[in-house]
């Protein structure tokens, strides 16, 4: 039965589309979410060719799906199929959800609420007056500074392999960063400051096996350090942090919470999300001492 209409229907269909998208745990998550809160919906995986992101998702739509999550490489393409496109996305430049119900089709970026609910939920830490240290201003970063500018730190610091990458996503945030009173600045890679009570790298240099792209100056005594990968990726960053007297945390608890906020935009309900972050990780710490 149709939990939102009482009739007799086929389940809601959702799915992640991405280049790869095997590995996803969005639908081990939704499925979560949904038996939690009594919905009626199936999610999967669609991998879509990387010249073909927009046929794919015009296809899933017309399946009579109901919308759909978007993964790398195609966040910067997604909002340009949307007729209305969220503040947040726009800002971002960027979008991980789309929902085909609302017509001409919806874009949202709820990466950045994601982090941001996991920082100052689960990983405790108020971000409010702290200085943050955001390195990347790929996909990753664009999606998240938004919403860590609305926390209202003292000051964001984005550093990125390109220089003028990071000025760019600067220039698109310099108003947003001025209303909340928070101070924007790039720096170089190689010396981007010292003792930042909260550390992000949403940069591709832990997929690299790379530990950190940025000195452990950077890292403030008992300060946060969040890798946005998780899982073995993830692992040499965290050990590079702990090393460093920091708290290092992954980003696993940012994947369940930004898919809740998905969840809600489609379904208006919000799941639970502890109960899944435990029983994730539950899941790949056991897939971890399998292939030990």
């Amino acid at each position: 039965m149709n939990s939102i209409t009482g009739l007799d229907a086929p389940p809601a269909r959702y799915a992640v589309l991405g280049n790869p998208v095997a590995h996803s745990r969005s639908p081990f998550i939704h499925a979560e979410f949904a038996r939690l809160t009594g919905e009626a919906l199936v999610y999967g995986r669609v991998e879509c060719p990387l010249d073909g992101f927009e046929t794919s998702v015009r296809a899933f739509a017309e399946s009579g799906a109901r919308g759909c999550n978007v993964t790398v490489p195609f966040k910067f393409e997604a909002p340009a199929l949307a007729a209305i496109v969220s503040a947040r996305a726009r800002l971002a430049g960027a979008a991980n959800i789309l929902a085909f119900d609302t017509p001409g089709w919806a874009a949202d970026n709820t990466d950045g609420i994601g982090l941001v609910r996991d920082i100052e939920g689960p990983a405790g830490v108020g971000l409010a007056g702290q200085r943050v240290l955001l390195v990347g201003a790929g996909g990753a970063g664009a999606g998240v500074l938004g919403p860590l500018i609305a926390a209202r730190p003292a000051a964001v610091t984005v550093v990125n392999r390109s220089a003028e990458k990071a000025r760019a996503l600067i220039e698109r945030h310099r108003v947003w960063a001025a209303q909340h009173g928070v101070a924007l600045a790039a720096a170089p890679m190689a010396a981007p400051g010292a003792g930042y009570g909260v550390v992000i790298n949403a940069s591709s240099t832990s997929l690299q096996g790379i530990a950190s792209p940025v000195p452990a100056s950077t890292l403030a005594p008992a300060g946060l350090a969040i890798d946005l990968m998780y899982g073995a990726a993830a692992a040499p960053f965290m050990a590079w942090a702990t090393a460093a007297g920091a708290v290092a945390r992954d980003g696993l608890g940012m994947l369940v919470e930004q898919a809740a906020e998905a969840f809600f935009i489609w379904r208006g309900k919000r799941p639970p999300t502890a109960p899944v972050l435990a029983a994730l990780r539950a899941i790949i710490d056991d897939e971890a001492a399998a292939a030990r």
